[in-house]
């Protein structure tokens, strides 16, 4: 069977990209959403090639939590996650703190059938209205395989600080909060994948890897309504900083990966400078076991 081919499409919003007659994601730059979820781009649904739902949108418990986006709790006292902050004196609690991450437009938007590239400039703005930070992101839809069931993504992206003052980019974790690195790229699964298999590199996996270093992390789940389950493997990919990339993942009560580049140690990004990240994520159409994850693990690496 031949592998499926790429394409893309745009609707004024959102960017549509299919492998075949199947829509595998839809990267939403323009989004509608309040200002209490700190309105930012993101992907979904996200799909695998048999069409198997492999994200969640403005799930009950986090209304802020969207597919795949890039996204951070805790800068320099600025919330572009959404929801309330966390501080060790208050615990959570709302403040007029939120800011947005606005799409300025695409500098490129190509396919050839075997990758979809999207790059685009956005502007991270305080909740003063103060522009903090230009982005510049490009993102790959590429390695649809047919025969194994899965695709990629790849995710880069270049943070240039334009506060006029240093920038420190933390976690609820830099802030008090034990094993709660949010920060960066962050996938939230659907709410079937809860209590779903987590595994790691190195043979490790479970809970072990919150907060963990590892080259690639995985989490495997199964669908409602329809059989079977699905796999998304996680490469941690690159940060130009000195602080190490850790893993933020839970399968409870609720399924969560991300490469954190902050999880319990602050970045503190100079005027001028500009952070650089890089990471890879594959969606599969199975449920894989870790030895067929080792091998996909080597072959994805970055």
């Amino acid at each position: 069977m031949p592998d499926a081919k790429l394409a893309v499409r745009e609707d004024g919003t959102s960017l549509i990209i299919t492998a075949g007659d199947v829509e595998i994601a839809r990267y939403v730059h323009r989004p509608d959403a309040p200002r209490a979820e700190s309105p930012k781009p993101y992907i979904h649904p996200i799909r695998s090639l048999s069409g198997a739902p492999m994200s969640v949108y403005r799930p009950w418990d986090h209304r802020w939590h969207k597919g795949l986006q890039m996204t951070w709790a805790h800068l320099s006292g600025q919330n572009f996650w959404g929801g309330p902050t966390f501080s060790a004196e208050r615990g959570y609690h709302w403040e007029d703190n939120l800011g947005h991450i606005g799409h300025i437009g695409f500098t490129e938007l190509s396919s050839d059938g075997r990758q979809v590239v999207a790059e685009e400039s956005l502007r991270w703005v305080s909740a003063q209205g103060e522009h903090w930070i230009t982005e510049r992101r490009r993102q790959v839809f590429h390695g649809v395989d047919t025969a194994r069931g899965l695709w990629a993504l790849d995710f880069t992206t270049k943070l240039r600080n334009v506060r006029g003052d240093t920038l420190d980019f933390g976690s609820p974790t830099t802030h008090g909060r034990p094993m709660a690195g949010y920060a960066g790229y962050f996938w939230r699964g659907p709410r079937s994948w809860t209590g779903g298999t987590i595994i790691g590199a190195d043979g490790m996996g479970g809970e072990e890897m919150m907060g963990a270093e590892a080259a690639w992390l995985a989490m495997a789940g199964q669908h409602d309504e329809l059989d079977g389950g699905g796999t998304v493997l996680a490469i941690a990919g690159h940060s130009s900083a000195s602080v190490p990339i850790k893993w933020f993942v839970r399968n409870e009560a609720f399924a969560v990966i991300s490469p954190s580049p902050s999880f319990d140690e602050e970045i503190a990004l100079a005027p001028g400078d500009t952070l650089e990240l890089a990471h890879r994520y594959v969606f599969i159409d199975h449920v894989c076991d870790r030895a067929e994850l080792e091998e996909l693990g080597a072959e994805f690496a970055l």
